[in-house]
């Protein structure tokens, strides 16, 4: 099972962190040279982007050779990556450089498994490799590496082996950070309570509606978010329109395209966290997500196309989610969910009813939430459920986690079928 731990480094000295910041900084200046590279090849017909030029001598000695490799092949994964997504007609965007000397580079670089060491404990400390020039500079021995205090409790201290490092600056943060890969012993996976199935709606304004066969309903808001990652979408809009011709970004730009991607990061990860969990004391075994093409087929619009992609990154927070459901034994199964949005759970309607804003109504007399609705005709159409809906839970982020809000989706009680009226509720 693949986990990761993440944690703040901190150096131990004045003297540590100039190594440390002179590490990340050449290995930005050795990914953008590579980079450039690749982009040349890539606009000359008669060139192969994957033939460059070897860097193990200009940057070995600051690095040395093992984290020059892994930079290579950072890189070279990215344009894999790059190809792979522009086959799709989805690519937006060749590999992007690490900052550059004037507006300063991104500090961040990738460290071999076998050129690392954590020890955890009441002192847990990083041990890295560095260049033998940076080691001689610094004084450091032959066989001596860069050792960095480490802050925080990992997710995961025993693991079976670990992964490639990746060390970095976080600016907003004003510190270091590390993120590590690991494998785990599958046996420390939990086993679910029950054989119950869950639905999953993603919407553009709440984020998720969730049914599960035991009648529960979860309803997590996604308005206020939205609107925070729309105005600073805004702002580095306004800020790039000042840029001189010939540039595209600046270090601000940057600052705030990294703090509106750990916002969103940070909200669904601790959605995604809270998600299963309650799912598991349900005794949920099996989470069906709809596919956003059929949203996107049906309800294409500008705003409902950068909720979607730009702010959900749909693909990514199915990852995050089926991360989580593997720790408890639950899985996760991407399916179809076409015109459950507006399908009446009363009469079968799909032309006839109406959504405007979170409600759902239909000649028949229906009336509720349309994200609710959605996600228990969604259900329906993968189990059969038998329970009764239990009132919702709503909940709304506070910028830390996910908390019960007293309002819930009621339905009009005068226009709802008595027999689907928990749909709405």
């Amino acid at each position: 099972m693949k986990r990761a731990n993440t944690f703040e480094v901190i150096p131990q000295s004045d003297e540590d962190e100039e190594l440390l910041r002179r590490l990340l900084d050449a290995s930005a200046a050795l990914w953008n040279e590579i980079n450039y590279e690749r982009r040349g090849n890539y606009a000359d017909p008669d060139c192969d982007v994957w033939g460059i030029s070897e860097y193990r001598g200009c940057y070995g000695g600051v690095l040395g050779a093992s984290t020059v490799q892994q930079i290579e092949r950072k890189n070279r994964e990215a344009w894999k990556s790059f190809f792979s997504l522009k086959k799709k007609g989805e690519a937006n965007g060749k590999p992007g450089f690490w900052g550059n000397a004037d507006d300063g580079r991104e500090l961040r670089t990738y460290i071999r498994n076998t050129s690392y060491s954590v020890e955890w404990g009441e002192y847990s400390r990083l041990e890295i490799l560095v260049g033998e020039d940076l080691k001689d500079e610094f004084g450091l021995g032959h066989r001596e590496r860069l050792r960095l205090e480490v802050r925080g409790d990992p997710n995961w201290k025993e693991y079976e082996k670990q992964g490639r490092l990746e060390l970095f600056y976080d600016e907003q943060a004003q510190t270091f950070r590390a993120f590590q890969p690991v494998t785990v012993d599958d046996s420390r996976l939990a086993q679910p309570l029950a054989s119950e199935e869950a639905a999953l709606d993603i919407g553009a304004n709440n984020l998720v509606a969730c049914t599960t066969t035991t009648g529960q309903q979860l309803l997590y808001e996604g308005r206020d978010l939205f609107k925070r990652f729309r105005a600073t979408t805004r702002e580095i809009a306004r800020l790039q329109s000042l840029l001189e011709d010939g540039r595209y970004s600046s270090h601000r730009i940057r600052r705030l395209y990294d703090r509106r991607t750990k916002r969103r990061d940070h909200a669904q990860d601790a959605l995604a966290r809270d998600l299963i969990e309650r799912l598991y004391d349900e005794g949920v075994s099996t989470v069906y997500v709809g596919a956003l093409t059929d949203v996107l087929e049906t309800h294409w619009s500008v705003e409902t196309n950068a909720k979607t992609h730009n702010f959900w990154a749909f693909r990514a927070f199915v990852n995050r989610l089926a991360c989580t459901a593997e720790e408890y034994g639950i899985s996760v199964e991407v399916r179809s969910e076409a015109w459950t949005s507006q399908e009446c759970p009363n009469c079968g309607s799909t032309e006839d009813t109406t959504r405007h804003r979170d409600t759902l109504t239909c000649p028949c007399g229906f009336e509720g939430n349309a994200d609710l609705v959605a996600s228990e005709t969604f259900l329906r159409r993968q189990t059969t459920v038998t329970r009764p809906m239990a009132r919702p839970v709503c909940l709304k982020w506070d910028n830390h986690e996910w908390l019960e809000s007293s309002h819930s989706p009621r339905p009009n009680e005068e226009h709802t079928n008595p027999q689907v009226a928990s749909v709405g509720r």
